[in-house]
């Protein structure tokens, strides 16, 4: 058995797939590679994509710097029906009909998108992991309860149409830490009227650090040692610092 190693100290940039929560992935990589210290700059939901970025040995004193970053992120907006939780792992409350998505045009999303750049204030969905009162908001979504929730100040920097094929409108979006994407998918279909969910998501940057560079996490448990994929703590620190 290969003993536990403290000598990993830097970043490991993952494509996580979809169905694992990313603490399923911490928990998967500490015991395949049995290590003391391993944590990640920024959770992303089960059902989404792209990149985690896994902070191991020192590196985990930084994890605020990493998740205080920028993120984009590729998804798709998909019209005529809203959800529970507002993305596609949510039960419908609301279908419209066919004749009300045909009838929005592609000049429509893009006048859509374009209305939600800039600052402006989300109230986050009930299926998150923010605390209120020491509770995990999807443990109460859990129980079946809802409460209000204060709305955060984010900022979109751009939101672009990367193709529309009614009911799914592909984008991209480069937002703040904070901004969930399934709300913002979720306020645009109901501006353009029949409402919709976000059918899929993909992250692929985090501040510095871009999917490219990622490797998927079967081809890193693959690995015998993660010491080929680390990126080390001076490196991941004089990137983090770059304008």
């Amino acid at each position: 058995m290969q003993p536990p190693d403290a000598s990993f100290d830097g970043l490991l940039l993952v494509d996580k797939p979809a169905g694992w929560t990313s603490h399923d992935v911490v928990a998967r990589v500490r015991n395949r590679f049995h290590l003391r210290k391993i944590g990640h700059g920024g959770t992303l939901d089960p059902a989404a994509t792209g990149l985690l970025v896994l902070l191991l040995g020192r590196a985990t004193r930084i994890s605020d710097r990493v998740m205080g970053h920028d993120k984009t992120y590729e998804g798709v907006l998909r019209l005529g029906t809203t959800t529970t939780t507002q993305d596609a792992e949510g039960e419908p409350v609301a279908v419209a009909p066919p004749e009300a998505v045909a009838a929005v045009t592609e000049d429509a999303v893009r006048r859509a998108f374009a209305d939600r750049i800039g600052d402006q204030y989300q109230t986050p969905p009930m299926v998150s992991a923010i605390r209120i009162g020491g509770v995990h908001l999807y443990a109460m979504a859990r129980r079946g309860e809802e409460i209000e929730r204060p709305a955060r100040l984010i900022h979109v920097y751009s939101l672009d149409l990367l193709s529309f094929s009614p009911p799914d409108a592909s984008f991209r979006v480069e937002c703040t830490k904070g901004t969930y994407v399934r709300t913002l998918a979720h306020d645009i279909g109901a501006a353009l009227g029949p409402g919709g969910h976000l059918a899929a998501l993909r992250r692929t940057r985090v501040g510095p650090f871009d999917l490219s560079e990622a490797i998927p996490l079967d081809a890193l448990l693959a690995l015998p040692t993660p010491a080929s994929r680390l990126l080390p703590l001076p490196d991941a620190l004089a990137r983090l610092a770059t304008p």
